[in-house]
């Protein structure tokens, strides 16, 4: 599969070979599309609701009544869960959300992900993207010349400190690096932005 490499005014500059193996055949790798995105939404749920048991909650130790006599149910406790302000039975505890995903399955659903947009035509190939200082004008100067409608998601081979900090105030616009571009994003936004060396890079985990 071979790509136009375009400068930042728009204007295709070269051509490249994609150097990993684009998938052909739709339905291979979509489960492991389906399990790394389900992996990564999970990892991102944080897991620190709890309420308190009977053992937890404030209140006395003392029977509310005596055990006969009343006419009334017998009770032992103000904390138990049919009180009001006593414990929950079976609440939410803290805990991990984290579900475990082999490298070879991020691998595979990450090219499969890259493959699909590539296929559709989502994804731009710039030479560089050169911020010498952190200006938001700069990003939405860049997309407009790229034509890039909708969210976007800027894909540079090194951590470039400015681009990232011109482009944290714009809503609809990321920036990350090849090392850390994952699936869930790679799907998230509506068009993909790498730099030649983002590209390179990613040729170099995927192949």
């Amino acid at each position: 599969m071979k790509v136009n490499v375009q400068n930042t005014k728009g204007d295709s500059v070269e051509e490249l070979e994609i150097n990993f193996d684009a998938f052909e055949d739709d339905s291979k790798g979509l489960q492991a599309v389906h399990d790394a995105v389900v992996a990564y939404r999970a990892s991102q749920r944080s897991g620190t609701a709890c309420a308190k048991t009977r053992s937890e909650v404030a209140g006395t130790g003392k029977k509310p009544w005596r055990q006969k006599g009343t006419g009334r149910a017998r009770a032992g406790s103000k904390q138990s869960p049919i009180w009001r302000g006593g414990g929950v039975v079976f609440g939410p505890r803290p805990r991990s959300f984290r579900k475990d995903i082999n490298k070879k399955t991020r691998k595979l659903a990450l090219r499969k992900a890259l493959s699909e947009r590539f296929k559709a035509g989502e994804v731009l190939v710039v030479d560089q993207v050169q911020m010498d200082q952190p200006k938001t004008k700069d990003v939405i100067r860049l997309l407009d010349q790229l034509k890039v409608d909708g969210t976007a998601l800027i894909v540079t081979g090194e951590v470039n400190a400015n681009a990232q900090l011109s482009a944290r105030n714009i809503p609809y616009v990321d920036v990350t690096t090849s090392a850390s571009l994952n699936t869930y994003d790679t799907l998230k936004f509506d068009c993909l932005i790498l730099t030649k060396d983002a590209l390179s890079g990613l040729e170099s985990r995927l192949s």
